[in-house]
């Protein structure tokens, strides 16, 4: 059985809004992605706040830093992940992910 991302272009993926189940909120598209090189896999998926495009024409916000594991799915429009408050940095105790 083949593994649903393999073929996937970066471009793809950049294309796709990204957004969290627990709240139905879009949190934008990727902007970057966060490679393990020895592994050979992907550690992470960055969506820049404010509509910043690999750090590029944007506002000082917070990059949401999204480990692979809480992609629940990418679909053909879509990459839905699952991101408590915490996570976000809207919670008591934000998250190291979110930088």
């Amino acid at each position: 059985m083949r593994a649903w991302w393999r073929g996937l272009r970066i471009s793809e993926l950049q294309e796709k809004d990204v957004i969290n189940i627990v709240d139905g909120r879009k949190l934008g598209h990727v902007g970057d992605l966060e490679l393990d090189l020895r592994q050979g896999r992907i550690d992470s998926i960055i969506v820049p706040e404010g509509g910043r495009f690999f750090g590029l024409f944007g506002g000082g916000g917070a990059d949401v830093v999204i480990p692979w594991r809480s992609i629940v799915k990418v679909g053909e429009d879509v990459v839905l992940v699952r991101l408590d408050d915490a996570r976000l940095g809207r919670g008591p105790e934000a998250d190291p992910d979110v930088r």
